[in-house]
């Protein structure tokens, strides 16, 4: 059987399933981005690392250049934060250095009808669970709400004693490659400093495997520069899936 057809009769069992669940009155079992865990993604997905790092080439060997003022404000960045960023609350972090970073890569598109999002609701139910909860960053279609999610970051934590921002991630990355049938989609997450980028694939219905790059120090100057490309790829990648 040819493998679009069976996972679109799988997706419509599925949407089956989910209605007689809906009738019966079942009860089905909710988990929150926020506070989901590896064990809990593991009991609802196949999921598994890939470790070839060779899926990052082409977005992370751009060939974006940046300015000289574009690196001036990301020397001043470090700079001005760099002393304080271990002691950083998440607030902190997220207004202090990571903010000024989004806004100066500019997500936002009043052509295109994209922009970044925070603090999102978002939900992805299927007839054994439903994922939902808030997300902290993501670039998606519309302006006014959020229509089809691009690319996710997850979360301005200190440290990973404050929760695991990978599982969060993930579950994030799921959620929207199947609201957007998709095969493929990238997002990062951050820990302090730290930015590990992610690319999710989807394998078949409830499989996937995810990639997670090196880490990036956002306190030197060549990783911070290197951030703020990747980034730009980004962008340029989701406007030109917008205008196909």
């Amino acid at each position: 059987m040819n493998s679009e057809i069976e996972l679109k009769l799988l997706k419509e069992i599925e949407e089956l399933k989910k209605q007689v669940a809906i009738l019966t009155g079942q009860k089905i079992p909710t988990y929150q981005y926020s506070k989901i865990r590896n064990t809990e993604l593991k009991k609802l997905f196949e999921i598994e690392k890939n470790l070839d790092q060779s899926i990052f080439d082409e977005w992370f060997l751009n060939q974006i250049e940046i300015d000289h003022s574009i690196e001036m404000f990301l020397t001043d960045l470090i700079e001005d934060n760099k002393s304080l960023i271990e002691t950083y609350s998440e607030e902190d972090l997220k207004v202090n250095f990571i903010v000024p970073i989004l806004n100066k890569v500019r997500f936002k598109s009043y052509e295109k009808k994209i922009r970044d999002f925070y603090e999102l609701s978002m939900t992805y139910e299927t007839s054994q669970f439903i994922l939902n909860g808030t997300v902290y960053f993501v670039v998606s279609e519309g302006l006014v709400e959020s229509k089809k999610p691009y690319f996710f970051i997850q979360e301005f934590k200190r440290s990973e004693d404050y929760g695991n921002p990978r599982p969060q991630l993930l579950a994030e990355l799921i959620s929207a490659v199947e609201l957007n049938d998709w095969k493929f989609i990238k997002g990062a997450y951050i820990i302090g400093e730290v930015w590990h980028f992610v690319i999710l694939e989807k394998l078949a219905l409830h499989k996937y495997q995810y990639f997670i790059s090196p880490i990036f120090d956002s306190t030197k100057i060549e990783d911070l520069k290197s951030i703020y490309k990747n980034l730009l790829f980004v962008k340029n990648e989701i406007l030109a899936m917008v205008e196909a």
